[in-house]
């Protein structure tokens, strides 16, 4: 296997990589293997970490898969957006080719758009993949672990850094207006911060159950007494441990957005909730004004915009009955149909 990833990657940088990275270029060695020969290019906006995980990445490789090149090309995205064609003219004839891109600032920009793998590599002792091309991978074998890869080294400090939305959490949970004795579902629950609320809407004959793929989330969640008004549950929100047609009330913060299969995520909240049940569908920042605290602006597919959420509710047996998008909040409510 040959690796021309410049001068960037001498041993120096390779000492002290972290587990995670060794993690993400062994999943994705794992998944292009059967695809030789191929082209691997790894693209970024910061030479040396490009080249190191390019190197990284070769050497997760099997020794047999000689007719692999794996590059570290600067350039592929222009200062304005645009495609530079040179930088792919210095790549040899491949059957095929996968550019991974690893992201270090607002998703979504061109460079991102061209790839079939994503890793949000802000910090890179801590790589993340954030989106596969299904050809590649299906979700089922990467999004749960990387999720909790994601939600694991920001658990301790969560509460910490976002306190103050406990009083929106409050009013989210009014706005849904759960009945005494409501089984209430809070799904993707993080630390817990709807807990007490949805505790106190449902009364002693009611239950409170918390959902999340991240241990480390929930334990943040008992550390801060929550466990006492709820039960935390370790799942997976595309495959919920509850029986059909339970939930009188499901709550969700900022979950959908983060499912690879948004439609098919409404759907399994659907299953788990009766009719006439309620879904809340909440975060603590509209959404322009989120993205525009990570550099980015909305795009036309995103799956909350409201002309894409109301008919993937509909498909999946709700009926949406209140959208909320201020700066101060995201909001959407929706009603189980029959």
């Amino acid at each position: 296997m040959r690796k021309r990833c410049g001068p960037h990657t001498g041993n120096g940088m390779l000492m002290g990589v972290s587990q995670r990275l060794t993690e993400v270029t062994q999943f994705l060695a794992e998944v292009l293997t059967p695809r030789a020969p191929l082209t691997v290019i790894v693209d970024g906006g910061d030479h040396g970490g490009a080249a190191l995980f390019a190197a990284r990445l070769a050497a997760a490789f099997p020794a047999a898969a000689r007719a692999w090149n794996v590059d570290a090309v600067m350039g592929l995205s222009g200062p304005a957006g645009g495609v530079l064609d040179s930088a792919l003219n210095v790549l040899e004839p491949a059957a095929d080719r996968v550019i991974v891109y690893l992201r270090t600032g607002p998703r979504g920009g061109e460079g991102e758009k061209r790839a079939q793998v994503v890793i949000d590599n802000h910090d890179p002792q801590w790589p993340v993949i954030r989106h596969v091309h299904p050809r590649l991978a299906d979700p089922e074998r990467w999004h749960l672990p990387e999720s909790r890869a994601f939600f694991t080294p920001k658990a301790a400090g969560w509460d910490k850094r976002f306190g103050n939305d406990l009083p929106a959490y409050v009013k989210a949970v009014e706005a849904a207006a759960p009945s005494p004795g409501d089984v209430a579902l809070d799904v993707g629950c993080g630390t817990g911060r709807a807990l007490p609320a949805l505790a106190d809407a449902v009364g002693p004959s009611g239950r409170v159950i918390g959902l999340d793929c991240t241990p480390d989330m929930l334990a943040t969640a008992r550390a801060k007494g929550r466990d006492t008004r709820a039960v935390l549950t370790q799942a997976d929100a595309r495959h919920l441990p509850i029986a059909d047609a339970v939930a009188g009330v499901v709550f969700a913060a900022g979950l959908v957005h983060h499912l690879p299969d948004p439609a098919a995520g409404l759907a399994e909240l659907a299953r788990v909730t009766r009719s006439g049940g309620r879904l809340i569908l909440f975060h603590p920042s509209g959404r322009a004004a989120l993205a525009a605290r990570h550099g980015r602006t909305l795009t036309a597919d995103e799956p909350l915009n409201r002309e894409n959420l109301d008919p993937a509710l509909r498909a999946a047996g709700w009926r949406l009955t209140r959208y909320e998008d201020p700066d101060d909040r995201f909001l959407a409510l929706a009603v189980r149909v029959p």
